[in-house]
């Protein structure tokens, strides 16, 4: 049997914008490599997903500016902030941590990922002030929050609940060894008749290739952070389906075949 090592390297080439978003995006990517390298200053972004990164850094090879990297606080990290660093600039350190404590009252369930992330943003601020929300692996009622280091006070001082639960909220200097290490995420494998995205989806999901078509035809699934057209699409290694109401997934890798002539492929959910 094929395994994830013997995983092809194709990935999904580069997508340009789609969208006036995406456009202005870029834009003021290429306006920050501008400032940093004619004034030697570093310039960072807010948090940005995985496409969004992409676009990033196509729009820093599109102005010529090399000195940059990506960071989220961990090497695992999805929402990165992008750094762009002159070489004799001085660095600062554009992110900082939280320890959010679930204070659960008798009978209530501790708040989750989209508890913590919905009070967060409840406050008034943008997607692009938080970055990964982690469980602790040893304590099920402490979430540690990835955040602009300039928000990071006032998100201390006003974050009082999630959920109907209350909260405490403490200011770390750094995540913990074992959230920094990242999250252990169990890798499953599967074979597929062919690489269509109906096929892969279904295998992901458990289902019927029937069904999961209707969830693409629904206009639930995103590719990459962008929308699905068609099942008949391919896919490739490294992608990341986002189906909506039921979670998301990344196709880690791409085998051989199978005596029966289907694909092995491995991949795992968040």
């Amino acid at each position: 049997m094929a395994s994830s090592s013997d995983s092809v390297s194709a990935v999904r080439g580069f997508v340009p914008p789609q969208n006036e978003d995406e456009r202005r995006l870029m834009h003021r990517v290429e306006e920050l490599c501008r400032v940093a390298d004619a004034r030697e200053i570093p310039r960072y972004t807010g948090f940005l997903s995985d496409r969004e990164q992409s676009l990033a850094q196509a729009a820093c090879h599109r102005a010529g500016f090399s000195s940059m990297r990506f960071w989220g606080g961990y090497d695992q990290a999805e929402r990165k902030v992008l750094c762009l660093e002159p070489p004799q600039a001085w660095r600062e350190e554009p992110l900082a941590c939280l320890q959010l404590k679930a204070m659960a009252l008798s009978g209530e369930k501790a708040p989750g990922h989209r508890d913590y992330l919905g009070s967060i943003l409840g406050l008034g601020l943008d997607r692009v002030c938080v970055g990964d929300l982690v469980q602790d692996p040893e304590d099920a009622a402490v979430f540690y929050a990835v955040v602009l280091a300039d928000k990071q006070a006032f998100i201390a001082a006003e974050l009082t609940s999630a959920g109907r639960c209350p909260v405490q909220v403490t200011c770390c200097d750094d995540l913990p060894e074992r959230i920094a290490q990242g999250v252990q995420r169990a890798t499953r494998e599967a074979t597929v008749p062919s690489l269509r995205v109906d096929a892969v989806l279904a295998a992901m999901m458990h289902t019927s290739r029937t069904r999961a078509a209707e969830y693409i035809a629904a206009g639930r699934v995103e590719i990459n952070h962008l929308p699905l057209r068609s099942s008949h699409e391919t896919v490739f290694a490294q992608d990341i389906f986002t189906v909506r109401g039921v979670g998301r997934y990344r196709l880690t890798g791409i085998g051989g075949r199978s005596r029966k002539d289907r694909v092995f492929i491995s991949f795992f959910q968040y």
